[in-house]
C-alpha cells in the first residue's frame, strides 16, 4: 500500500523528469564553468577599461550565468522559488547574511544580486569548474587567513556589497544555522547596514549529506525572504570590536532562529 502511495506520488509531481533535468542542471553547471574560464571571461577582463569596470563586468558576467542556471532550473520544474524584497539587496556597504540550507542557494542568491561581492570556500578556487568565475570576479576566498576579515571589511568600506555565508558551510536540516563570529566581525569592521536573508528549502535537497541524485519526490520550493536591516553601527558604537561582534552574532542567531521557526 505505502509503495503504491510512493509511486502515484513520485508521478503526480513528475519525479523521473525533474530526476533528468537535475542531473542536466549538473551537467550543464560544470560545462558553463569551463565555458566561462576558457572563452567569456578572457574577453571580458581583457577587453580595454579600467580595473573596477573590467571587475564589474566579470561579476555581471557570473552573476548573468548564474542567473541563467536559475533559469534553467525553474522553467524546466526542477525548482519553484521566489524572493520578496529582493529590491532592498545590492545597496553600497551592505553586507547580506544568508543562510545556508542548500548547495544551489548560493547560485540563486549571486544570480539575482549580481554586482555583489562574495565570501565563498577556499576550495572553490582549485575547482576546475568554479576557480574560473570566482577568481575572475574577484570574490574572497575564505582561507581561514587573519587578513580575509580585513579584505571583506575593505570591500564594504569601498562601497561594495558583500554577500557573505557565516555557517561556512551547509545547515543542518531541523536546525538553525550556527554562525562563526567572523561575518559578525566584518561587519562592525567594514559594514554600513547588515541584511538578513532567510533562505526556506522545502523538501530539502542538495544538503552536505544529500547527493545530486536523491532528488525529492516533491517538487522543490525555495523561498528567500529578505529580513529588515540590522543598524551596525548600534552594535560598533556600544562596545570595543570583539564584544560588539559576538553581541551582533549573538543577535543574528536568535533572529534566524525566531524566523526560520515560526
Amino acid at each position: 500500500m505505502h509503495l503504491v502511495a510512493d509511486t502515484t506520488n513520485r508521478r503526480a509531481d513528475a519525479w523521473a523528469w525533474r530526476f533528468v533535468f537535475t542531473a542536466l542542471s549538473f551537467g550543464f553547471f560544470g560545462l558553463g564553468g569551463l565555458v566561462l574560464r576558457g572563452l567569456v571571461l578572457p574577453v571580458v577582463l581583457n577587453w580595454p577599461a579600467p580595473i573596477a569596470v573590467r571587475r564589474r563586468r566579470a561579476r555581471r558576467t557570473v552573476g548573468k550565468a548564474f542567473w541563467l542556471h536559475s533559469q534553467f532550473m525553474y522553467r524546466t520544474g526542477v525548482i519553484d522559488y521566489r524572493f520578496e524584497g529582493l529590491e532592498r539587496l545590492g545597496r553600497p556597504g551592505q553586507m547580506i547574511v544568508a543562510n545556508h540550507p542548500s548547495l544551489i542557494d548560493v547560485v540563486f542568491l549571486i544570480g539575482h544580486v549580481p554586482d555583489a561581492n562574495c565570501v565563498v570556500k577556499h576550495s572553490l578556487w582549485e575547482n576546475p569548474f568554479m576557480r574560473g568565475p570566482v577568481r575572475a570576479a574577484q570574490y574572497i576566498s575564505n582561507d581561514g587567513s587573519a587578513d580575509m576579515l580585513d579584505r571583506a571589511a575593505g570591500v564594504l568600506r569601498e562601497g561594495q556589497t558583500l554577500i557573505v555565508f557565516p555557517e561556512g558551510t551547509r545547515t543542518t536540516p531541523g536546525h538553525a544555522p550556527v554562525f562563526h563570529r567572523g561575518g559578525a566581525a566584518i561587519a562592525i569592521r567594514g559594514a554600513e547596514i547588515v541584511t538578513p536573508v532567510f533562505i526556506t528549502v522545502v523538501p530539502t535537497t542538495l544538503t552536505k549529506a544529500e547527493p545530486w541524485y536523491r532528488v525529492p519526490h516533491r517538487r522543490v520550493h525555495m523561498v528567500f525572504r529578505v529580513g529588515e536591516d540590522i543598524d551596525v553601527a548600534s552594535f560598533r558604537d556600544a562596545a570595543p570590536a570583539p564584544i560588539a561582534s559576538r553581541r551582533l552574532n549573538e543577535h543574528l542567531h536568535q533572529l534566524y532562529a525566531a524566523e526560520l521557526h515560526a
